[in-house]
């Protein structure tokens, strides 16, 4: 039996430590602040993520981060992107040799353009060939309650993959492998960026042809990027792309759409995050990143320009919409 550390007690890091547990995996917990890891231990449940989801009693929660991966198989990593790298820098010597790395994270780092597998590989110099990343539709609230849903391992090891798959497959929790880590890795990034759109007009008072012309332009857009980073354009059309896209753009539960739909609503950027209570919309950041990304390799991303405007340099949702309607025509 595989032995699993989960570093981040967020809504997804917990849901994904209950899956693990049900699958049959034992697993640890590990939550930043001490009083969150007592008040999970003495309830089984995450109020403060995941309200009204009673935790299986064999989840071992700590606020030690030594204790959680204390002879770990598998160590999975749920915190805020941008926070990986510090995180990492700490972690790294607590880390078992031969453990396989499980990225949970959405998102590009700022700065240097990379994504998380990439980060973790250069912080912790291990083989990319142990280095797993999960995405796809995983609305955490839903996964939690055991609503079926299906899921993407993404690794360059089959092998490696595989040890994943068979770590976290439960009834309702149906993981695939595939071997595309950047297109798995672009899918879940450029989304949340989409996302953000998706609220916004959402937020506008705009309806379903908005939605759908958004969610597919952004999918050509998330393409063209991956595309020039070397993806196989059949993981954008599977569950890490279209897929992980529509649950994310479409679904209330989505902290990216609802977050979108405050500045639509006409809330600043501060407003909005006040009223997020610490749950963070992963778009926000990630188009300033995603953005840099796609200048490097020359792609044009006008759907995540326009949300970067939005959310970075004071423009307004309507005028996004308009700068939108009103670019030059062309083919599809």
């Amino acid at each position: 039996m595989s032995s699993a550390a989960v570093l981040g007690a967020g809504s997804w890091g917990t849901t994904f430590a209950k899956v693990l547990i049900d699958a049959g995996t034992d697993a640890t917990l590990w939550a930043r602040r001490e009083h969150l890891a007592q008040e999970i231990r003495a309830t089984r449940q995450n109020a403060d993520y995941l309200p009204g989801v009673t935790l299986p009693p064999a989840l071992q929660v700590t606020s030690s981060a030594a204790d959680a991966l204390a002879g770990a198989d598998i160590v999975a990593m749920a915190v805020p992107s941008q926070q990986l790298r510090s995180n990492l820098a700490a972690w790294a010597p607590l880390i078992p040799p031969d453990a396989v790395i499980v990225s949970l994270m959405k998102g590009i780092e700022l700065g240097s353009a990379k994504r998380m597998s990439e980060v973790i590989q250069e912080v912790l110099g291990v083989d990319p060939g142990r280095i797993a990343v999960v995405s796809g539709p995983n609305l955490a609230g839903e996964i939690a309650r055991g609503q079926p849903t299906a899921t993407v391992i993404g690794c360059t090891d089959d092998a490696t993959a595989r040890i994943v798959q068979e770590a976290c497959g439960t009834p309702y929790f149906r993981p695939y492998t595939n071997d595309d880590v950047v297109g798995c890795e672009l899918g879940g990034a450029v989304k949340n960026v989409i996302a953000l759109a998706c609220g916004m007009a959402h937020g506008m008072g705009l309806g379903d042809n908005t939605l759908a012309s958004l969610i597919t332009r952004g999918l050509t857009e998330t393409a063209r990027l991956a595309l020039a980073l070397g993806a196989d354009p059949a993981t954008l059309s599977g569950l890490a792309g279209l897929g992980d896209l529509v649950a994310t753009c479409a679904s209330p539960l989505s902290r990216n759409r609802t977050f979108g739909a405050r500045l639509g609503r006409g809330e600043t950027l501060a407003q909005a995050q006040e009223h997020a209570r610490g749950q963070i919309a992963e778009g926000v950041s990630s188009c300033t990143s995603v953005l840099d990304l796609a200048a490097r390799h020359g792609v044009d991303v006008p759907i995540t320009q326009a949300v970067h405007r939005v959310c970075h340099e004071g423009m307004s949702a309507r005028d996004m919409v308009h700068q939108l309607m009103t670019r030059a025509m062309k083919s599809e």
